[in-house]
């Protein structure tokens, strides 16, 4: 060492500690699991609202319930976020990607559309490498891609699944993969009631727009249709279900890195697969139940990977 330098210690890139790892992949499972309900609601109105409708309304019902509770805990300020732009971009990547995925329900099973969809978790691992510098391992890369096996495996979709409707999902997924890097990126920055709020405004507002300009144009799969009470109630549970979810979902990114949850977004076509025996009386057989024991061993390889990396 030459005179006059200082030996400074090694520093390690900040990893969250243990708590906040297992508190943000809590918080995912848990996100992932209820998350089927909203897409059954939505699949169950589509015979008379189309899927445009559906997600413009979840998005307004996800803004007045969340409106008091901004006001009340963060008061006027928290209307807005302060990077108005990216939040703006992050609203509308998830109302174009919830309104490709809720119009995919009209004509595909909800495991299918699911499984389509499932590409989102690979996409999102990449991503998550590229823009936000996260070091992926062998145990997260075996992880997501065993989850996606156990997920095909899970509904085995036909060739017929993979047709042009597949584009719908497809498309979603893409969508929803930059969705959350966005969300990763500023969930640590903003207040997650003020990003959620801000993300219902913004999407109920552009996908209204859309719905007056192409029912005025006669465009057939964009016509309005004035919901009956029963249909705006269900309405309503999808917008306080796709709330939930997603606040979870950001305080999951506040807690632990994109590429740790990833693997975890396959926990949502188990909850698919126990609707559709509940609601439609499909019992799993043998070949789903081995999907679903790979897609949560995929998720505890992350969680025992991760938890020893923590602890030595």
């Amino acid at each position: 060492m030459r005179p006059g330098q200082r030996k400074f210690p090694h520093v390690r890139k900040s990893s969250p500690s243990q708590a906040a790892l297992t508190r943000g992949l809590i918080l995912m499972v848990i996100a992932m699991l209820v998350a089927p309900g909203m897409d059954v609601i939505a699949k169950y109105v589509s015979g008379s609202i189309n899927g445009v409708q559906v997600a413009q309304a979840r998005f307004a019902f996800q803004a007045l319930f969340l409106l008091p509770f901004v006001l009340i805990l963060k008061g006027p300020r928290g209307l807005l976020p302060r990077h108005i732009w990216l939040n703006t971009i992050r609203a509308l990547l998830m109302a174009c990607a919830v309104t490709l995925f809720f119009s995919a329900l009209k004509w595909m099973p909800v495991a299918d559309a699911i499984a389509v969809f499932f590409v989102e978790p690979l996409i999102l691992t990449i991503l998550s490498g590229i823009f936000l510098g996260e070091k992926i391992g062998w145990p997260r890369r075996f992880a997501v891609s065993a989850g996606f096996v156990g997920a095909l495996i899970l509904v085995r979709p036909s060739y017929q699944v993979f047709g042009a409707i597949s584009l719908l999902p497809l498309g979603a997924a893409f969508l929803f993969a930059i969705y959350l890097i966005l969300t990763s990126k500023l969930s640590k920055r903003e207040d997650p009631l003020t990003m959620q709020f801000y993300s219902g405004v913004v999407g109920s507002l552009s996908l209204l727009l859309v719905i007056l300009v192409g029912d005025n144009a006669g465009i057939s799969i964009l016509s309005f249709h004035w919901p009956t009470s029963m249909e705006w109630m269900w309405l309503a549970i999808a917008g306080l279900i796709g709330t939930i979810v997603h606040l979870m979902i950001v305080y999951a990114f506040r807690s632990a890195p994109a590429s740790v949850l990833a693997p975890f977004n396959y926990m949502e076509i188990v909850s698919a697969t126990a609707l559709g025996y509940m609601v439609f009386g499909e019992f799993p057989d043998a070949w789903k139940w081995l999907g679903i024991a790979i897609i949560v061993v995929s998720g505890l390889v992350v969680f025992w990977r991760e938890s020893r990396a923590q602890s030595s």
